[in-house]
């Protein structure tokens, strides 16, 4: 049977349900936030804002970084170098769809999108790990084509200076993308900023082709592209993994327990269960049931589930939606139980 969000109940003395709402108005007062719809609609907006904003600086970081790395490519002729700013053009150009989504994202919901258009930045994670498969296709093709065909590296301290250029513009990139997207609770801009981390390793790789080209190594240059192919990889299959979670909704197990934690704290609640998690985009979403003396009033079981739904918004981390069902706690089966049906 399927319960109302407000519940169900018959009697409840005055002392108890006086104390209740005092109790349910003093947290309100220390927490002084709602959780009506235009509020859950400023914050989406808000962080929509700042996972833009981010994107933007970012993007215009690596697009310079990768630029000045061209540039020198032209000059050494360096394999290992053409590698790195290949990859690191890929990885600026990754900002694009993720950017488009954060757009799509701020759309309101729709009858038909009931949901909004948060999906959008799984989407975009799908796009991203696409940018990533090609940028590794492209660096080891050049990578063994030169191993077939050795050309000499010149200007080999150029190289290693580009690679130290590589590794700067991708580490600040990747604190700047980690540090936003945790906070707003963007799993493809944390992991975008892990992508840019990577790469800042790689662009160090980049100077130790040069300084096996100086020790009289040639090989030393294509191999190291090679390397950097197989770094490409290892974050390919890192990025897949967390884009194909968020597409499965897959959430934090801890985030689980947390959450009949939390409910279970309300006054008046007995027991959560058939909790349900799942991220729309940069925002968790909630649905799970509460257990309550089954002689409350419908009034009081309705004040219930918003106290336990205020208790949530307030405890867990990026949560803008709760759906609180309750259900009497005592004598549970018999009211689960229906007709028998025969065989």
């Amino acid at each position: 049977m399927t319960h109302d969000h407000h519940g169900h109940g018959h009697g409840q003395d005055g002392d108890t349900r006086f104390t209740a709402r005092l109790w349910h108005q003093v947290r309100h007062a220390v927490t002084p936030h709602s959780h009506d719809s235009a509020d859950r609609v400023d914050r989406a907006l808000e962080t929509s804002e700042r996972g833009l904003r981010a994107l933007t600086w970012s993007f215009a970081g690596l697009f310079v970084t990768a630029v000045a790395q061209l540039t020198l490519v032209v000059v050494t002729g360096s394999v290992a170098l053409l590698g790195d700013t290949i990859h690191n053009f890929a990885d600026a150009l990754t900002a694009i769809p993720i950017g488009i989504a954060f757009l799509l994202g701020r759309r309101p919901a729709s009858r038909r999108y009931p949901y909004g258009f948060g999906r959008a930045e799984d989407l975009a994670g799908l796009a991203v790990v696409l940018v990533i498969a090609a940028s590794a296709v492209v660096a080891g093709y050049e990578s063994v084509v030169r191993l077939l065909h050795p050309q000499p590296v010149q200007h080999l301290w150029v190289v290693a200076v580009a690679g130290v250029i590589g590794f700067a513009g991708n580490e600040l990139v990747a604190r700047y993308r980690i540090t936003v997207g945790r906070r707003i609770g963007s799993a493809a801009l944390v992991a975008d900023g892990l992508h840019a981390r990577t790469d800042g390793f790689t662009s160090l790789a980049v100077v130790l082709g040069a300084l096996g080209v100086a020790l009289g190594f040639p090989a030393a240059d294509p191999v190291i592209g090679l390397g950097i192919t197989v770094a490409i990889l290892f974050v390919l299959r890192d990025a897949a993994k967390e884009v194909f979670r968020r597409l499965m909704d897959a959430v934090d197990p801890a985030t689980v327990d947390l959450v009949e934690e939390t409910a279970r704290t309300v006054p008046g609640v007995l027991d959560s269960s058939q909790v349900r998690l799942r991220w729309i985009g940069h925002c968790l979403h909630a649905e799970l049931a509460i257990a309550v003396d089954s002689t409350l009033t419908v009034d009081r079981a309705h004040q219930l589930a918003h106290d336990v739904e205020h208790a949530l918004m307030h405890d867990i981390p990026r949560l803008t939606e709760a759906v609180v069902h309750t259900e009497p706690g005592t004598g549970a089966d018999e009211t689960h139980r229906g007709p028998a049906h025969p065989r």
